[in-house]
């Protein structure tokens, strides 16, 4: 419609018999006039800081539309009101031992299974915020695949659920299953990823018992599958090398998804 303006009041101050220098200025300005949707739309396609916050964790993103590359993807902010309403009373309790002060909110880039760039959520520790960022910025660019990183409050705080849905997630005030203990999740200093290919195996009563359900297969871990996570992989070395725990060393049972950090 603006290049249809354009042309109109050319030819209307054309028809006129102005000066010459005074229809040259009038060609640039109509000129300008005329590309400025073609400039606009260029503009609008870039995803910012603030169109990156209003997309939901999950959702595919052209990585050549965002504005400063994709380390603007990775970034860690505060808990703010609205996050707080979200997760308060599911994910996190107020009369918990740790404090929405204690805990940052973390945006970042993974590769998913669909072979696509994903935008990725999770809450971790403030200590160990720094740590998340460089340890995804570095499995992403590696293409690692993760499946889906949502909230754990996308499935009512519901842990299992969260595993079986191989969901990679973090923060979850929440005791050790079995037990009255604290979880490191409970203090954001733990995560797991992809749970259902890495589950937890343990002897219960002689009994091997496989957390989540649907992980027996994943179990054998002789087999080769390109979720696992293995000792000296690429996964193994991002966390280790920064002074992580891995749950698929430890001897009393293996949890093959986790890695936690303890903090003085």
């Amino acid at each position: 419609m603006l290049p249809d303006l354009a042309q109109f009041v050319s030819r209307s101050l054309k028809r006129l018999k102005l000066p010459v220098s005074f229809l040259l200025l009038t060609a640039v300005i109509t000129a300008a006039i005329a590309a400025y949707p073609a400039i606009s739309i260029d503009s609008a396609v870039m995803l910012n800081r603030s169109s990156l916050d209003s997309l939901p964790a999950g959702s595919v993103i052209n990585t050549s539309e965002v504005k400063g590359g994709t380390n603007s993807c990775f970034y860690a902010q505060k808990i703010n009101t609205s996050l707080k309403k979200r997760i308060l009373g599911i994910s996190f309790q107020e009369d918990g031992k740790t404090a929405l002060s204690d805990l940052r909110y973390l945006r970042v880039l993974y590769y998913g299974f669909d072979e696509k760039s994903h935008i990725g959520e999770l809450i971790v520790n403030k200590k160990i915020a720094d740590d998340f960022l460089s340890i995804f910025k570095e499995l992403y660019k590696v293409e690692y695949p993760i499946e889906k990183m949502v909230l754990v409050d996308e499935y009512d705080a519901d842990d299992k659920a969260s595993m079986e849905d191989n969901n990679t997630s973090a923060f979850n005030y929440r005791t050790v299953a079995g037990s009255t203990n604290l979880s490191k999740h409970a203090m954001g200093l733990a995560i797991d990823i992809n749970p259902l290919y890495n589950p937890c195996v343990e002897k219960i009563n002689g009994k091997t018992v496989v957390s989540p359900a649907g992980g027996e297969e994943y179990a054998d871990r002789s087999l080769q599958n390109s979720y696992y996570i293995k000792k000296g992989d690429i996964c193994y070395e991002a966390f280790i090398k920064r002074g992580f725990l891995w749950g698929g060393s430890w001897s009393s049972l293996k949890d093959y998804q986790h890695f936690q950090k303890i903090i003085k």
